[in-house]
C-alpha cells in the first residue's frame, strides 16, 4: 500500500499531471512494455521481479492493466540482444527497458525504437549519448572504487591483484573497470597482474579465476565487473583451498554472493539494487508513454554487504 501513497503523493503535487502532449500513448487503456537484459541470469531475474512490482504497484494506483515482458537473451551476444529488441518493435509495446550488451552494437536497434515510437528505458547502464533516454542505475563508477578501495585495505596496500571484466563491451562493466584500475594505480606496491573475461557467466569465472591463480601463485585478491564474475571467482578461491590467503570483494547482491561473504570466502560487497533498478525503470517508462519528460537519470544507490550487515 505504501507505494499507491506514494504514487498518489507524487501525482498530488503536480509532478506527472503537465499538460500531456498531442502525440502521447492513450493512457485510458492497457499498457505493456518489455523489459530486456544482457542475458539469461539470476541478478536479472532480481531486475524483473522489481519491475513486476512496479507494474501491479500502478495498476492498483491508476486502475490501467499494466503488464512488463521478460524476453532474455540465452548468452550475452549483441545479435542475439537486437534481434529481441526488434521483434519487440515489432510487437508495438508502450516502452521497452533494456540493459544494452554494447552501445554502438545496439545503437541502431536502440534508434529504431525510437524512430517507431516505442520508448526507450536503459537500466543498469548510464544513457546512451546523443539520445533523449532515461538510465536507471547505480553510479558505476562508484561502485568499482569502492570494491577496490576494500580491497587495497584488505591486503595493506600491497601484492599482485586480478579484475574479472564480466563483458568489456557493456558500459557499466567498462566503467567499473576503468574506475578500479584508476584505484590500484594510486598505490605504488600494488600490481594488476591479470584481467578475465567472464561475459556475465558464473561458470566462465571459474574457469578464468582458477587459471589465473595457478598462474599467479602470489596474487593477493580479486575485484569484478558484473554479478557473474565474483561468485565464479569465490568458487575457484574455495575449490583451490586459497581462503583467507586470496582476498575477494565482490558485486551485487546474489544469492550465491551473499553465501561466500556469510562462508568468509568474500569480504564483502557493493551491490547495486537489481530489484530498484527494475521498478524504476518501469515508472519512468510508464511517465514516457504518458507523454511526460523523464529524468536524465535515476540513481539507485550501492549497498555494502559485509557478514556483519548480514
Amino acid at each position: 500500500m505504501k507505494h499507491v501513497f506514494l504514487l498518489s503523493a507524487i501525482l498530488a503535487a503536480g509532478v506527472m499531471v503537465a499538460p500531456t502532449p498531442m502525440n502521447a500513448a492513450d493512457t485510458s487503456g492497457p499498457m505493456r512494455f518489455v523489459l530486456i537484459p544482457k542475458t539469461v541470469h539470476p541478478w536479472f531475474d532480481k531486475v524483473n521481479a522489481g519491475a513486476q512490482s512496479a507494474a501491479t504497484m500502478l495498476s492498483k494506483a491508476t486502475g490501467q492493466q499494466i503488464t512488463v515482458e521478460y524476453r532474455a537473451p540465452q548468452s550475452a551476444d549483441v545479435s542475439m540482444q537486437n534481434d529481441i529488441i526488434e521483434r519487440a518493435i515489432a510487437t508495438h509495446p508502450n516502452g521497452i527497458l533494456l540493459d544494452p550488451l554494447d552501445e554502438k552494437g545496439n545503437r541502431s536497434t536502440m534508434e529504431e525504437a525510437d524512430g517507431q515510437g516505442v520508448g526507450l528505458t536503459v537500466f543498469d547502464s548510464p544513457p546512451p549519448q546523443g539520445m533523449d533516454v532515461t538510465g536507471v542505475g547505480a553510479d558505476f563508477c562508484e561502485q568499482g572504487t569502492l570494491a577496490a578501495e576494500r580491497l587495497v585495505k584488505l591486503i595493506g596496500e600491497k601484492g599482485e591483484v586480478a579484475i574479472m571484466m564480466g563483458v568489456p563491451t557493456a558500459p557499466n562493466h567498462s566503467i567499473r573497470a576503468q574506475c578500479e584500475q584508476k584505484v590500484f594505480a594510486k598505490y605504488p606496491d600494488i600490481k594488476v597482474v591479470a584481467t578475465g573475461i567472464d561475459n556475465d557467466s558464473i561458470e566462465t569465472a571459474q574457469k578464468q579465476a582458477s587459471a589465473i591463480m595457478q598462474a599467479h601463485p602470489n596474487l593477493a585478491g580479486w575485484v569484478a565487473c558484473d554479478a557473474a564474475g565474483p561468485v565464479g571467482v569465490g568458487q575457484a578461491i574455495r575449490e583451490s583451498g586459497q581462503i583467507g590467503k586470496v582476498k575477494e570483494v565482490g558485486l551485487d547482491n546474489l544469492n550465491d554472493m551473499i553465501q561466500l561473504i556469510k562462508d568468509g570466502v568474500a569480504e564483502s560487497s557493493a551491490s547495486s539494487r537489481p530489484e530498484m533498478q527494475g521498478y524504476w525503470a518501469v515508472v519512468a517508462a510508464w511517465q514516457k508513454a504518458a507523454g511526460q519528460k523523464t529524468p536524465k537519470n535515476i540513481d539507485t544507490g550501492i549497498d555494502i554487504i559485509t557478514k556483519q550487515s548480514l
